[in-house]
């Protein structure tokens, strides 16, 4: 399951009680405004941050922004990372907050 995944696909996926890896590359600033209570770790952060993730590194990760570019390279970097299933939330936190307005 790699690829983009989409805001209706998520909001399915949560409303249905999964647990999912979900990383949110927003400003800690953008996190306060509006989040779905993803794992905050900002853009900049991401490199320092990795090691972190390693006990994730094989299960599946959503990763997403504000419109879906800074998560797009969140996602490009871990997967040089050797992460096998990150996932860019289309859209973004934009598209989230449409789809549930």
């Amino acid at each position: 399951m790699t690829g983009d995944i989409t805001v209706a696909e998520l909001k399915e996926r949560l409303d249905a009680g999964e647990e999912l890896n979900i990383i949110d590359v927003r400003e800690s600033w953008e996190y306060e405004e509006a989040n779905i209570n993803g794992k905050l770790i900002p853009l900049g952060e991401l490199q320092g941050a990795i090691d972190d993730l390693e006990d994730i590194r094989e299960q599946e990760i959503i990763v997403h922004c504000r419109s879906g570019a800074r998560s797009a390279a969140a996602v490009d970097y871990m997967t040089k990372q050797g992460f096998t299933n990150a996932r860019n939330l289309t859209g973004g936190i934009l598209a989230w907050q449409e789809l549930n307005a």
